[in-house]
């Protein structure tokens, strides 16, 4: 049960952090108010880094900037490597 609501919640801020890279790039294009890059980056601490990673290659947006080429994949990476110790660690389950 622990690990679905991990999940749900990534799922959250994947959504989240992947809708917010594709309305900075279209204002971006527009010439308009940005969203900053930190706020990008912290939704994908707080486990967007699925959905912010997907959104920077879909929308080519930020790609040009090595802390994001970089810095998305490997926050995503160490979001996984922490799921897989948590349910190893504590013994969770899917379906308990």
């Amino acid at each position: 049960m622990i690990l679905k609501i991990i999940c749900a919640w990534c799922l959250l801020w994947s959504a989240a952090a992947f809708i917010a890279m594709g309305a900075d790039k279209r204002k971006a294009r527009k010439g308009r108010w940005r969203i900053p890059e930190a706020t990008l980056f912290l939704l994908a601490l707080l486990g967007g880094a699925l959905g912010g990673t997907l959104g920077m290659h879909l929308f080519h947006h930020k790609t040009r900037h090595w802390y994001f080429r970089w810095g998305l994949p490997l926050i995503l990476l160490c979001q996984i490597a922490l799921v897989f110790w948590v349910s190893r660690h504590f013994g969770l389950r899917w379906n308990g």
